[in-house]
């Protein structure tokens, strides 16, 4: 995988741009005044990051996978250490399929409803391979969505969700808290030399 140069990605444009950033040459980027990318996060291949006027927010330490798309007016954040797997889907911003009003972008505004919410991944949350997750969701923190799930509403701090609609499976184990700590410490010896 090919990333862009540091001179390239500072021509782009972004709302803030962290250090030691990898984003593929493959992905694209739409508004990125309205985009943010903190420190050490990787963008795979064929992402798309939209941004709507709520922008998007994207943490440390955050890797997302190939073909994962960001699209919606509403803010899409993504806190520190967050994991999203390839192929999925943030939507904070949907037509109403009720049948009560035209559907898809062709249609001036006037004909639709659009539903319009942010979505929230919080400090640890995992989203796997291929889910697709609706306005209004915060994933908690330390939780994780299995793959091929539909995220329709909130998932609790530190639990397993999966399906469609996605429910609550069981609770995950937290020790990735005590290897964030001991990592931390370990970064901050290294700087201080």
């Amino acid at each position: 995988m090919a990333f862009l140069s540091r001179d390239k990605l500072e021509a782009m444009g972004f709302r803030s741009l962290g250090q030691n950033v990898q984003i593929s040459e493959k992905a694209s980027f739409y508004n990125t005044a309205q985009i943010s990318i903190g420190d050490h996060t990787r963008i795979d291949d064929f992402c798309i990051l939209s941004a709507g006027e709520g922008g998007i927010e994207v943490g440390s330490y955050i890797h997302i996978g190939c073909y994962s798309s960001f699209l919606g007016n509403a803010p899409i954040i993504l806190h520190d250490f967050c994991g999203i797997s390839g192929r999925v889907s943030f939507y904070s911003h949907i037509d109403d399929t009720s049948g009560e009003y035209l559907v898809q972008p062709t249609f001036p505004d006037k004909f639709r409803h659009m539903i319009s919410d942010p979505i929230i991944v919080e400090r640890h949350g995992l989203v796997g391979a291929g889910s697709i997750v609706f306005p209004g969701v915060t994933v908690g923190t330390g939780a994780l969505v299995g793959a091929l799930s539909l995220v329709k509403e909130n998932c609790e701090p530190f639990w397993v969700y999966g399906g469609v609609p996605a429910q609550k499976i069981k609770p995950r184990k937290r020790d990735f808290l005590k290897l964030e700590k001991k990592f931390l410490e370990e970064l901050s010896k290294h700087s201080e030399h």
